[in-house]
């Protein structure tokens, strides 16, 4: 591998990496930004209904780019070293392709966090569906929980 094509890979491995950090955003019931801490919300007490598995995205369903443009950057550099001449620039292409492909796939799943869609009963007859992050807590039907809820945001607990 030539010294620009490892520089390419470094790159793009520690751009990826750093980048990812950043992607992390939270829906559980058990995460607080620090602008949440220490702020007052209201509370209800209420039943649950029903729990129902989801998936909850990160990214909105909408990649960054990183992912393909990483997975190409990487496929391209790999496919490269295929062959010689011509046949290393094709395959160098195909390498791109196929890893564009394949980092986009990779930054969706990564995007995918399980969840809990929880339905609930208020004390005054309403009822409420709160979507957050799963966290190993569990909810079964007949739970007496608590909302809390503050700045448009609404938590289930115990």
């Amino acid at each position: 591998m030539k010294i620009t094509s490892r520089l390419i890979v470094a790159a793009t491995i520690a751009g990826s990496l750093a980048m990812s950090g950043c992607a992390y955003n939270s829906s559980s019931a058990d995460v607080y930004t620090a602008s949440q801490a220490q702020r007052e919300q209201t509370v209800r007490m209420a039943t649950v209904e029903s729990v129902r598995a989801v998936k909850i995205s990160s990214n909105n369903g909408q990649p960054s780019g990183l992912g393909a443009i990483g997975g190409g950057a990487l496929g391209a550099v790999a496919g490269s070293q295929i062959g010689g001449g011509t046949g290393s620039i094709v395959t160098g292409i195909i390498g791109g392709i196929a890893g564009a492909v394949a980092g986009n796939a990779v930054e969706n799943g990564v995007a995918m966090r399980d969840g809990l869609e929880i339905t609930v009963r208020l004390d005054n007859g309403d009822y409420r569906a709160i979507t957050q992050t799963a966290t190993g807590e569990v909810f079964n039907a007949g739970d007496r929980v608590r909302l809390l809820s503050s700045g448009g945001a609404t938590r289930v607990t115990h």
